[in-house]
């Protein structure tokens, strides 16, 4: 019998349960896969404690990015076939030796790029595609803050944005961090335990500030990260690892110099199938040319799901981490 992680109710990572589950066969414009690696996310902890409500309710399988090898069809899917390695993102159900996913959602993997390498990249990976290259198509020259820039999408982010001409700049909370960051694209990063982040790029700009704030932080980054833009600048928080932003005044914006914001996510930019594949195939690229680097830190068994999601919450992990079926 296939396993999984399934939550019968939010809470902490005790409710992860290591659970018998029959994927079941797949139906029209479905395939069945096994996994060979899967990727963890800060979301999966959004789900787990119930901040995000899981999609179609509770008992759920967590999990939101994998990669693995194709071993049934459902009809109508005419450009796979079994034994070919696929990965994909989506919201949850990756937390699973099998799983049966709608077609459409997934995309072959090149060669060149490992099942891990893609396990680890796809959700994280394709969310740097859309925040530098559609959110706010970040160009040479411009000035860039990153919040939490060791975590898994800023090691990415970083190497993207320093491959894009941009000059990148990174909040983390400890030297061990600074390094992997330093390491990873980012030309300054600030210890935000040490040092306010806002006079530290003000500092660093001259004054000028940011083009562009990409903010996963949440409460503890908020209202700071306005004040790190530039008049006419852009505030993304696409994340609330410290909890979500209180509610502000739109007047806020004016006030600190007629700035964008907005709240994007993954799933609307990929929504089309012609997007998916675009933000892949943009993301294999890039990977592929040695410009971005997958590095993997943290390895775990699926069973030991729990552990692995304490060690994310408490800091404990990172950049990229896995979990091996």
């Amino acid at each position: 019998m296939s396993k999984a992680i399934r939550i019968h109710a939010n809470g902490g990572p005790e409710v992860l349960a290591y659970e018998d589950a029959d994927p079941g066969q797949p139906g029209e414009g479905q395939i069945l896969v096994r996994h060979t690696a899967i990727g963890l996310n800060f979301i999966d902890v959004y789900y787990r404690s119930g901040l995000y409500p899981p999609p179609g309710g509770l008992p759920l399988i967590p999990g939101g990015e994998a990669a693995g090898v194709v071993l049934a069809l459902g009809a109508g899917v005419d450009w796979l076939k079994p034994g070919d390695r696929v990965a994909y993102a989506v919201n949850v159900g990756a937390y699973a030796e099998q799983r049966v996913i709608a077609a459409d959602r997934v995309v072959k993997v090149p060669d060149g790029i490992s099942d891990e390498q893609a396990a680890a990249m796809m959700l994280k990976g394709m969310t740097a595609e859309y925040l530098l290259r559609r959110t706010f198509p970040v160009k040479a020259g411009d000035t860039i803050l990153y919040h939490a820039a060791a975590g898994g999408v800023g090691l990415i982010l970083g190497q993207w944005a320093k491959h894009l001409g941009a000059t990148v700049i990174g909040t983390a909370s400890s030297a061990d961090k600074i390094e992997l960051a330093r390491a990873h694209g980012f030309d300054h990063v600030i210890n935000y335990k040490e040092q306010d982040f806002v006079a530290g790029v003000a500092a660093l700009t001259g004054g000028k500030k940011c083009d562009v704030v990409y903010d996963s932080v949440g409460a503890d980054t908020f209202p700071g990260s306005l004040d790190c833009l530039r008049p006419l600048g852009m505030f993304v928080s696409f994340g609330q690892s410290s909890g979500p932003i209180p509610p502000f005044s739109m007047s806020l914006l004016a006030q600190k110099g007629s700035i964008y914001a907005t709240r994007p996510t993954l799933f609307v930019y990929n929504a089309s199938r012609e997007d998916l594949v675009k933000s892949a195939e943009a993301l294999f690229d890039v990977v592929k040319s040695g410009a971005v680097e997958i590095k993997i830190n943290q390895r775990y068994a699926l069973k030991d799901a729990a552990k692995a999601q304490a060690d994310l919450e408490a800091r404990k992990t990172t950049g990229t981490t896995i979990l091996i079926p």
